[in-house]
């Protein structure tokens, strides 16, 4: 079942910054995840699996590719560790690229933020409010990313439109 989110993701060179903020909060840490993310080429939105010794899914995704506040429609799927999912999915479908990156996940409530460091890119820092069950709608989503981008003094200028896979690709 798909799953709406609003998000943004800015570069960043105040992570420990946010990290700091994080903890004041009081944000539940999940952990550093060591994630390989293979990106296939479909015919509509993006579909990745993720590999980390934390998530791992299959994720399909179709999201706006703006520089502010992103609305996104997410559909995961559980992918079993040590499967031969990927093996199925490279003989199906062409790998469009792979992005390999650190990420350190934490939660507050129903938002979701990561501080990465990917590979090739750089660091950045992404924050995610998630409606899981239809119950927050899209403004109170809003409402809750544009709070964290101020409480992290993110500048416009820092936001990034393209995902992680397009940035490399780009290079």
């Amino acid at each position: 079942m798909g799953h709406l989110n609003i998000e943004i993701k800015a570069r960043s060179d105040n992570q420990e910054s946010v990290r700091k903020i994080l903890r004041e909060k009081g944000a539940d840490f999940k952990g550093i995840d060591h994630q390989i993310d293979t990106y296939f080429r479909v015919p509509h939105g993006r579909l990745k699996l993720r590999e980390g010794q934390i998530e791992n899914f299959l994720i399909h995704y179709e999201r706006q590719e703006t520089k502010g506040l992103k609305s996104s429609s997410i559909t995961l799927f559980a992918a079993p560790v040590k499967s031969t999912l990927k093996e199925v999915l490279t003989k199906a479908l062409d790998i469009l690229t792979i992005v390999d990156k650190k990420r350190e996940i934490y939660f507050i409530k129903n938002v979701k933020f990561h501080i990465d460091a990917v590979e090739g890119l750089g660091n950045f820092v992404e924050i995610e409010a998630i409606d899981n069950d239809d119950t927050i709608g899209k403004d109170e989503l809003s409402k809750q990313c544009d709070a964290y981008i101020k409480l992290f003094n993110i500048k416009q200028d820092n936001l990034v439109a393209a995902s992680y896979s397009d940035l490399i690709l780009e290079k």
